[in-house]
């Protein structure tokens, strides 16, 4: 199938970006959406073309939905037009002959665009640092049911710790908040022993650190359950509230 792109170029962190129009033919519906990317970028160097044309910088590790670096804003959505996948698990059958398709960058204050498609999201790591880690033992592994864990627990955590921080709440949020993520983080250790012991800094630290880094509030609009890759529910904010009001309490 034949294809418009309208893809945004932006030369680095300063560069003032703008669209770009490429047309692509041959286009198999056999390709994942980074592949035809990629094509795109195999095409844009064998051509001869004065001025030369770059391929386009986009990011990619795992290409299996595990890693979340893939994240694009394609036709005005975070990973494309289906729920529940990442970018690289898009393929091109979602699209037809003709189809005109728009990839942009993650939009927002705290996810600065490096290069054309790829986005700084070194804040993620900041706010898992400010209160992500949890007290263990040094030494020999404690025996796995030493510490006794509800299946609904279990489950609970398991459903929060999913997430893979691709930043897809963030962009889709219109106040580019990061509430699910911090939300998923604070829950999946809330609902654990092992995260009882800073249970209470770890809540305040993150949300101070959100505010500091220039993410935004959350208003309840649910987009970001709707985008996330792996549908992790808002109930973990509802979650990540009660903690930080507990914690602010005690404090």
């Amino acid at each position: 199938m034949n294809i418009t792109l309208k893809i945004w170029r932006q030369k680095n962190r300063t560069a003032k970006g703008k669209f770009e129009t490429y047309k692509l033919d041959n286009v198999s519906e056999e390709m994942s959406f980074l592949e035809m990317l990629d094509y795109l970028n195999t095409t844009l160097i064998t051509e001869e073309k004065d001025p030369v044309v770059y391929p386009v910088v986009f990011e990619s590790d795992c290409r299996e939905g595990i890693c979340g670096m893939c994240g694009l804003f394609i036709n005005g959505r975070a990973h494309g037009p289906e729920t529940g996948i990442t970018t690289c698990q898009l393929g091109m059958k979602a699209f037809k002959d003709g189809d005109k398709i728009t990839v942009e960058p993650w939009r927002s204050k705290a996810f600065p665009v490096i290069k054309d498609l790829i986005v700084d999201r070194s804040t993620f790591d900041k706010l898992i640092q400010s209160g992500g880690y949890i007290s263990v033992d040094t030494g020999q592994a404690s025996e796995a049911n030493a510490i006794p864990v509800s299946k609904k627990m279990s489950d609970r955590a398991y459903d929060a710790g999913i997430c893979i921080g691709c930043g897809a709440c963030v962009a889709t949020c219109k106040n580019a908040s990061a509430m699910l993520f911090i939300g998923a983080k604070v829950s999946h250790l809330a609902s654990l022993p092992q995260g009882k012991v800073e249970a209470k800094e770890r809540a305040i630290n993150m949300v101070k650190t959100m505010d500091e880094l220039g993410f935004g509030n959350c208003t309840n609009t649910g987009a970001c359950e709707v985008e996330c890759p792996k549908e992790i529910s808002l109930n973990h904010i509802a979650k990540l509230n009660r903690e930080f009001l507990l914690a602010s309490i005690k404090k």
